[in-house]
């Protein structure tokens, strides 16, 4: 156990230590001008990041992915399809309420919706797209069809949004997408469809365990885009306190509790619906119950640390980059923006699981070392093309729009695990940090900008991007391999009809 806890600790250096020495090394230039208390307080939040998503992947390894792979397989294997739809249907449900970034979502946007509505309507998507995924592996259906009759139906809600003059809250809404797939509904989500896939079995087992995050975050997209059509009044964003606290003890206790809550009360729901079903169903052996409970404390520690690293330290400095960097001209903006996507993806805790996950299903054919270098190119270039659009501010759809044509037009040409993989990717990539980091640094540069005003407008939807790129960049993986493959063919062909008719041995 020791030596997984120290190789977690390596494993989180080595994602943590980039983002940390640009910060720091943009600090000693003319372009950002942080205070050594700033510095400071951003490098003591970097270490104890570390060690949060070092107990974070430990417990991911030791309660989530069995947990979720238990349920899957237990449900399944119990032959009572309409039982499995039930248990995934309020689990999804529950899992989504109880996530603390939809909470500060709501919290937004309460001026023009109601914010408990939200969070109800958000939770019912991503159950009701939980039962499609869930019908996806059991029916053993195609992946790609079933994303673009969905996001057919997204762009159509658009259409009637930008009829009835709601365009701002577009980009509210693809963020949604990318909020609501947190650091504990991602691993539970993805072992359970490797639970149920693995226990169907077939030809198309692997890719089949993937895309329940993919279809997940259609429904938030959708739910919020629902409300915003019926939203009545002017959204009066009001822009958060990204200061640093000056009584920095007491601000640490009480984010500390107020994460804690936040946390429990998403595992909470995880532990109650599994504990009714290892009571019912599944009857697991009392040692897999004790590693599981292991694996849970070292979840919440890990979160909990995590989360208020980001909340104490990362959202005032991103924020405070952002907009020292926007009033010293675009292309240092530009360029950093790139840059800083590149080294984020790599302190998603999330992330890790999908490549673990995704190296063992594929039975090492797509590497932990490919899927990164894949994320990391998607969100860098993410986050410099939201970038442009602050700059020149125009509308999120001029991203979305070909953005989407071009993935979903790629799925039809590339294996099918690639597809499946790309858009779990996506709403995997755009975790805690890229909403508590990117975002506050989006919105720092558009303050300085355009004034805060256009915040809504301009600056949200940097997680959408982030949601998005990957779709592209990982499918893109996929093409290069059937081209490689086929080139591979044709060379072998053409050496096999110019071989020398005099080599040829003839039988009489």
């Amino acid at each position: 156990m020791l030596r997984a806890f120290f190789l977690k600790i390596y494993e989180a250096l080595m994602s943590v230590l980039p983002i940390t020495a640009i910060v720091v090394i943009a600090s000693f230039t003319p372009l950002v001008a942080l205070t050594e208390r700033e510095t400071i307080i951003f490098c003591v939040s970097a270490f104890a990041l570390i060690l949060g998503i070092a107990l974070f992947n430990l417990g991911a390894d030791l309660a989530m992915t069995p947990m979720g792979e238990h349920v899957g397989e237990g449900l399944t294997r119990s032959r009572k399809l309409g039982l499995l739809l039930t248990v995934c249907f309020i689990m999804g449900v529950l899992i989504t309420v109880a996530e603390p970034d939809l909470s500060v979502l709501a919290g937004q946007v309460d001026a023009v919706m109601d914010g408990t509505l939200l969070i109800l309507f958000v939770g019912v998507g991503v159950g009701l797209f939980l039962l499609v995924a869930v019908i996806k592996i059991v029916m053993k259906k195609d992946l790609a069809p079933l994303l673009l009759f969905f996001y057919m139906i997204v762009f159509a809600v658009v259409a009637v949004l930008m009829e009835h003059g709601r365009g701002s809250l577009l980009p509210l809404a693809f963020d949604s997408g990318g909020v609501t797939t947190g650091p504990i509904t991602v691993p539970f989500i993805m072992s359970l469809g490797v639970g149920i896939a693995l226990t169907i079995g077939g030809r198309g087992a692997s890719e089949n365990s993937f895309g329940l995050i993919s279809l997940c975050s259609v429904g938030p997209v959708l739910a919020v885009l629902v409300l915003a059509v019926s939203a009545q009044g002017d959204l009066n964003y009001a822009l958060p306190d990204y200061s640093v606290a000056s009584d920095l003890g007491s601000s640490i206790i009480e984010v500390l509790i107020h994460t804690a809550g936040d946390v429990g009360r998403s595992l909470i729901f995880i532990v109650v619906s599994f504990g009714i079903l290892q009571l019912t169903i599944l009857k697991l052996p009392g040692r897999k119950l004790i590693q599981m409970l292991f694996g849970l404390i070292y979840t919440f520690i890990g979160l909990v640390i995590f989360l208020a690293s980001v909340e104490i330290g990362f959202m005032p400095i991103g924020f405070r980059i952002g907009n020292e960097l926007a009033m010293t001209g675009d292309a240092g903006l530009v360029i950093f923006a790139f840059v800083i996507g590149m080294v984020v993806v790599l302190a998603e805790p999330a992330v890790h699981v999908l490549n673990k996950q995704v190296e063992e299903i594929t039975s090492g054919s797509v590497t932990k070392k490919e899927m990164m270098i894949a994320l990391s190119a998607g969100v860098g270039l993410s986050v410099c093309l939201s970038v442009v659009r602050i700059i020149f501010g125009f509308s999120i759809l001029y991203y979305l729009i070909p953005g989407y044509l071009i993935s979903l037009g790629l799925s039809f040409f590339v294996p099918k695990l690639y597809t499946a993989i790309a858009f779990d990717s996506g709403g995997v990539a755009s975790g805690p940090l890229t909403s508590s980091f990117i975002l506050p640094l989006a919105i720092g540069a558009c303050v300085a900008q355009r004034g805060a005003d256009d915040v809504l407008y301009s600056a949200f939807g940097v997680v959408a991007m982030v949601a998005m790129t990957p779709l592209i960049t990982i499918q893109s993986l996929g093409f290069k391999a059937v081209i490689s493959e086929r080139m591979r063919k044709r060379i072998a062909m053409a050496r096999i009809l110019s071989a020398d008719d005099a080599q040829i041995i003839y039988f009489e």
